[in-house]
């Protein structure tokens, strides 16, 4: 047997593996300031839908995904708003915001359903690209999938090292105590919501760009729960959520190789198999509940207000 299906497969892995990072990865932020947003589905369908619409109108992929950014920013201040300021409950809103997101996205993507777009580039870097094995393992991918492994390690950077990360963890453990020494509770939750849906934006985009480069409706096909499920698989640690997007992700590409190698499994049970990864993955993790305490913030979904 070649080698080339098994680097196909690790390809593949990785590209699909790249929309569940950077939605997981803006979750993560988000839930380390004690904000729960369970909206992440419907910012990348409105993320997906305005990079396409853009994209397509304009020629510029650049500007499609500024867009596509700006769409994400959007809904997580409207869900910041609700949740922040006017203290509404934190699941029902998030559950509202997806809903909105869903029915939104088909409305506006009406008129370019079925159309193509030319897809983000990958890069193709001289001798580098030519390496025996590493070569299309590493360096044949867009700048989106590159991005996403900056956007790991400036996370773990900035949730580790920078004084407004700790500020975040801080105000995720105990707003209170974050209140009563002056610290601005409600900016850094703002701030946490808003790259959440920044990234988020990033991930729709990307799917409607690059990894099926038509629009869609519903395309994102629930990858933005799947990107939930990561943050409690990964116990809000951000290395597990990036070894955990490419597990995700070979689950998903193996549908579509394992009738190619003559696996007589029916193709609905190997649609099915992210999903189910994730229920059991998801099942196996809360047998232990001090495995989900471990990393939780306190003060998650937990509404703040300085006045009380």
């Amino acid at each position: 047997m070649t080698t080339d299906p098994i680097i196909a497969i690790l390809v593949s892995t990785v590209v699909a593996a790249t929309p569940l990072i950077y939605a997981a990865l803006g979750e993560l932020v988000t839930e380390k300031a004690g904000v729960l947003n369970l909206g992440v589905e419907g910012m990348m369908l409105i993320g997906a839908v305005a990079a396409f619409a853009v994209g397509l109108t304009t020629g510029s992929l650049a500007l499609g995904y500024l867009a596509a950014i700006g769409a994400g920013v959007l809904m997580s201040l409207i869900f910041g708003f609700l949740t922040i300021t006017l203290q509404t409950n934190q699941v029902a809103t998030g559950l509202a915001l997806t809903l909105f997101g869903v029915g939104l996205s088909s409305f506006a993507g009406r008129p370019f359903v079925g159309q193509p777009i030319t897809p983000v580039p990958a890069l193709d870097l001289p001798l580098l690209s030519d390496i025996p094995l590493l070569g299309p393992l590493l360096f044949k991918y867009n700048l989106v999938v590159y991005g996403s492994i900056v956007l790991f390690f400036a996370v773990q950077w900035f949730l580790t090292r920078s004084h407004w990360g700790l500020l975040t963890r801080a105000v995720g453990e105990a707003p209170g105590v974050a209140h009563a020494i002056g610290r601005p509770v409600a900016l850094v939750r703002y701030a946490a919501v808003m790259f959440g849906g920044a990234c988020s934006g990033v991930a729709g985009a990307y799917l409607s760009t690059a990894l099926t480069p038509m629009w869609v409706e519903s395309m994102s096909s629930g990858r933005g729960w799947i990107a939930l499920a990561l943050v409690v698989f990964a116990t809000w640690k951000p290395l597990r959520v990036l070894l955990g997007a490419y597990l995700f992700g070979g689950v998903t590409v193996l549908q579509l190789y394992a009738q190619g190698f003559g696996l007589d499994v029916p193709s609905e049970f190997m649609s099915m198999l992210p999903y189910l990864a994730t229920i059991v993955v998801l099942v196996l993790i809360c047998r232990d509940g001090k495995i989900i305490l471990l990393n939780q913030p306190a003060a998650l979904g937990k509404p703040f207000h300085p006045d009380l």
